[in-house]
């Protein structure tokens, strides 16, 4: 039987680039539900060349036109609108599994949905374990939910790891997450006040949304990463390590007792990550290029420490801090980050102030244990507050 698909940001990077594997494999997948915030145009051409029995827009004004668009071209998928019915695609009875791709804290709900209901869950929202925490990995645990990280980092990771994640602490010394370095990673530390929005969006190796490529560029993506890899993988925030790896080759390691590394290597195409999540425990084609090591220059290595750290990356040792701090310090974390990336993005902040917007708002809120989703928002909330004061004190 086909496998049925929800694919929760389907008109991101990481949504359409599913679509694309899928649309190579019409034999073994059926899209049941596509979902996204306001791009009508790019979710009608979606839904009519997929023909999806649901779509999901954010607000009732973009579902409404997307409806009367599809109307016109005969189309018999149905639209639905608003944070409940994206709940209600994630955990519905007819989907085997969801990509979720919703960039943000917005995806956490629905990640929550489709955990809860015991879906095949691919996780390409960072927020969903740097937000939800034990909150979530409590919600699959208890839906019996399969969850297949989807970062090229993660999937990395979980490639090179034994199958039985029982054995994963004993077997395992430490796990190493590779960073590209992003397009600062030469650059003079004084001259990054003043990067532009343009600039820091020119990631030298992937095709990113906006918001990621920023997190690239200060390497707040590595730390998010890091606080996933904690929650995904269960090991200590001591035994997590980040080196920076140019050529984004290589795109994560695990180093065992004995001392021996595994690593996981190919092109820095997104869609071998999905392909492998899609296809988990088998393999499939990607439609990604082959690494042809006669080619390749070379595979070289830096310690963060070597390019001016912390001047240029101070940012990747918050998730450290958040990790050892009192539980829902992540949280804080991350939405003080999105909020200095939006402002950041808005020219309303230099880029160097993005760090301090997050260094000024982990200090100002105090967290108290998150035991549901509704105390998770008031978390995120509140932060999202200090985080815009924290701007409106510094912006330029």
């Amino acid at each position: 039987m086909k496998q049925r698909l929800a694919i929760l940001g389907s008109t991101g990077s990481i949504g359409t680039n599913t679509l694309d594997v899928v649309a190579r494999h019409p034999e073994r997948f059926e899209v049941f539900a596509l979902t996204a915030a306001t791009q009508v145009d790019l979710m009608l051409q979606q839904c009519l060349q997929f023909k999806p029995r649901f779509a999901v827009m954010a607000s009732v004004p973009h579902g409404k036109e997307l409806a009367e668009q599809l109307a016109t071209q005969g189309s018999t998928t149905r639209v639905l609108s608003g944070e409940v019915a994206l709940a209600e695609m994630a955990g519905h009875d007819e989907v085997d599994a969801v990509m979720a791709a919703i960039v943000g804290a917005a995806g956490l709900a629905p990640c929550l949905a489709a955990a809860r209901a015991g879906k095949r869950l691919l996780l390409a929202n960072k927020e969903a374990l740097v937000v939800g925490g034990e909150v979530f990995m409590h919600a699959v645990r208890e839906g019996g939910a399969t969850l297949l990280p989807i970062d090229s980092e993660h999937s990395a990771i979980f490639q090179s790891l034994p199958e039985d994640p029982l054995t994963w602490a004993g077997r395992v010394d430490k796990i190493i997450l590779t960073a590209s370095g992003g397009p600062f990673r030469t650059r003079d530390p004084i001259t990054l006040r003043d990067v532009t929005p343009e600039q820091a969006c020119a990631h030298p190796n992937w095709v990113m949304g906006r918001k990621i490529s920023v997190d690239s560029a200060t390497m707040m993506n590595k730390a998010l990463e890091v606080i996933e890899a904690r929650y995904l993988f269960g090991l200590a925030p001591d035994r997590l390590e980040v080196v920076i790896h140019p050529q984004s080759v290589i795109h994560s390691m695990v180093q065992y007792k004995d001392h021996s590394v595994v690593a996981q290597l190919g092109t820095p195409d997104m869609r071998v990550p999905i392909a492998y999540g899609l296809s988990w425990p088998e393999r499939m084609s990607s439609g990604a290029e082959a690494l042809d090591f006669r080619t390749l220059a070379e595979m070289s290595f830096e310690s963060l420490e070597t390019r001016g750290h912390p001047e240029r990356f101070p940012g990747i040792r918050l998730a450290w801090d958040a990790l050892n701090g009192p539980v829902g310090t992540t949280a804080v974390l991350n939405a003080a980050n999105e909020v200095a990336v939006a402002a950041f993005l808005e020219r309303r902040i230099r880029f160097d102030q993005i760090h301090a917007v997050n260094v000024e708002t982990l200090a100002a809120v105090t967290t108290t244990v998150p035991q549901s989703l509704a105390d998770l928002l008031a978390l995120d909330a509140e932060s999202r507050v200090v985080a815009e004061q924290a701007v409106a004190r510094l912006g330029v």
